[in-house]
């Protein structure tokens, strides 16, 4: 498998960058990121980032629900 993490590195830093400029939907394309994560995770048998994937999820998707009501 080729090392796809340098892409799922950059949307994910992509995404943070646009929730850091108040854009509410950065926050769900970081939480879309995490699902590549688990993939990642699966195909390289990494399970840790399974758990990294889990929390980091979460907190965008609080992230979201948050920045939807203010904008």
């Amino acid at each position: 498998m080729p090392d796809v993490s340098w892409i799922i590195a950059i949307v994910g830093i992509t995404a943070l960058w646009l929730a850091g400029k108040q854009l509410w939907w950065g926050w769900l394309i970081a939480l879309a990121n995490e699902v590549l994560w688990i993939v990642y995770a699966i195909a390289t048998e990494q399970y840790g980032f399974i758990l990294m994937a889990i929390g980091y999820g979460s907190v965008y998707l609080r992230n979201a629900v948050r920045n939807r009501r203010t904008t």
